[in-house]
């Protein structure tokens, strides 16, 4: 399976509907990915580069539900796919590191997104 990292990966509908009109709710939701996405990011491609890859499945792990939550299905199917490469009996670092280049493309053009979506909900408040 191939991906675009120009391609939009970001589909909020599901995070309108669980908010039920509630822009605070939307802002605090967006400001949480915000602050956790990166970091998870940077721990998964730090435990790649250094070909741990039992730290690179769980940190690729915990950044799946994340994804799914901001409608980034594409890219969660991405991870999922680099998180079975790293427990594989002998994970290919090439492969795993051009996936894992192309999401953190994707993640970081939505990141700046959902910062823009982010402020125009704030001065909805």
């Amino acid at each position: 399976m191939s991906y675009d990292s120009n391609e939009q990966d970001l589909d909020l509908s599901f995070l309108f509907e669980i908010a039920d009109g509630s822009n605070e709710f939307i802002v605090d939701s967006i400001v949480m990915f915000l602050q956790q996405t990166p970091e998870l990011l940077q721990s998964t491609g730090t435990a790649i580069e250094a070909q741990d890859w039992a730290a690179a499945a769980s940190s690729a792990h915990k950044l799946k539900p994340n994804l799914g939550f901001f409608g980034m299905l594409n890219s969660q199917a991405l991870l999922q796919e680099i998180e079975l490469l790293c427990k594989s009996s002998a994970p290919d670092a090439g492969d795993i590191a051009v996936k894992f280049n192309t999401i953190q493309q994707i993640i970081n053009n939505n990141l700046v997104e959902l910062e823009k979506i982010k402020l125009e909900k704030e001065a909805e408040l």
